[in-house]
């Protein structure tokens, strides 16, 4: 284990535990079969840390970290968020839809998508929650409907906030800038009388 260490740095495990009791949330260790997760309880909220592996194609496997949060959605709104790059610049040139919210450093380094565009300006309209989004090197952030159709089944009127980056987080500082932006994100969703604050009675 010290040469694996020494050449790997520390495991996924060794980090997320150390993250796990330093903002008092739980560390599930899923055992061989199972899957580790990290919760966290902000107020009424539940977050899920975890990581999840597709097949890439070429007997290739890519894995892939996520955090996921239900909440009451009030109105309706959806956004995603997503850095920059070669592909969606293309996009955007040819039209894709991208919202600008009048910061240029953010403008230009990420794709804004939304269905209210007034609402996600006022939801960007956070320094700190923009700081919180810029930390983060990976990033697509979003709102989604539900799990997907193999997940957990959620109530009306109940969506999730949802993050995901390549590859497996293990940096302190990202971790804990990523549990504090959810944080940030759906207390700013209250704030613009576009979320609850209650409990969505959903278990991931």
């Amino acid at each position: 284990m010290g040469i694996l260490r020494s050449i790997f740095g520390p495991s996924k495990e060794e980090i997320w535990k150390q993250v796990a009791a330093s903002i008092e949330g739980d560390y599930i260790d899923g055992g061989f079969w199972g899957k580790d997760e990290l919760r966290y309880r902000s107020g009424e909220w539940e977050f899920l840390l975890d990581t999840y592996t597709v097949n890439s194609g070429n007997n290739t496997q890519t894995t892939y970290t996520r955090m996921r949060a239900p909440f009451i959605n009030k109105d309706g709104l959806h956004f995603k968020i997503y850095r920059e790059n070669f592909f969606s610049g293309i996009g955007k040139f040819f039209g894709m839809q991208d919202l600008v919210i009048g910061d240029d450093l953010f403008d230009n380094n990420f794709i804004i998508k939304g269905n209210y565009e007034d609402k996600v300006k006022l939801l960007l309209a956070s320094q700190k929650l923009r700081d919180l989004i810029r930390q983060q090197p990976y990033i697509s952030i979003e709102i989604k409907e539900d799990d997907g159709y193999f997940g957990t089944s959620f109530p009306s009127g109940v969506d999730m906030l949802y993050f995901t980056c390549y590859g497996v987080i293990k940096d302190v500082t990202l971790l804990h800038g990523l549990f504090e932006m959810f944080t940030c994100v759906l207390e700013r969703l209250v704030e613009i009388d576009s979320a609850y604050e209650s409990d969505p009675n959903v278990k991931l």
